[in-house]
């Protein structure tokens, strides 16, 4: 478990660390600006439809988000060009968003950074890695020490996931 204190700005856990997020998220309505090729910016889908060709050719790093409603399908001819995709979740109880996840791994091959955000628990992380997310971001009231730890609450699993072997298939393979 790693624990830096010394991040400023917006912070999510990735690959079981806490780290800087470095993504800017530009609003709908917000003229594109004219970026760095080192910036990387954070779209709705709403805003990659309309203005797919613009932030494709504009240099650095392009990531979508996705409402919990919004299905895998919607972008799935796009994965190859999105260096993130974020999943908004609305409310923990909607189970949608493991769906979504695990769809845009195994059915559209995406292999860019998956992030979980909004109503984000400690407790859904270890399942949420599972189906293919590999950063998040908490709801605020929650602690990052207490997610870290739920990050490691299992160490043997026996169904397959997006995240490794199941444990009877390890065996078998020696």
């Amino acid at each position: 478990m790693q624990v830096s204190p010394a991040i400023t700005g917006r912070s999510i856990i990735r690959d079981g660390a806490l780290v800087r997020d470095e993504w800017t998220w530009i609003d709908d309505d917000a003229p594109l600006p004219v970026l760095t090729r080192a910036r990387d910016v954070l779209v709705s889908s709403a805003r990659w439809r309309r203005d797919r060709a613009a932030l494709l050719t504009r240099g650095g790093r392009v990531g979508v988000r996705l409402q919990t409603d919004e299905l895998a399908a919607s972008i799935a001819d796009d994965v190859g060009h999105l260096a993130l995709i974020e999943i908004h979740v609305h409310k923990f109880v909607d189970g949608r968003f493991y769906t979504t996840a695990r769809l845009l791994r195994m059915r559209h091959g995406f292999t860019g950074e998956l992030r979980a955000t909004g109503d984000v628990l400690p407790d859904q992380l270890f399942f949420m890695r599972r189906c293919g997310f590999d950063s998040f971001e908490l709801r605020q009231d929650k602690r990052v020490e207490t997610a870290l730890r739920a990050l490691e609450s299992f160490s043997v699993v026996y169904q397959g996931a997006e995240d490794q072997a199941p444990l009877y298939r390890r065996r078998a393979l020696g």
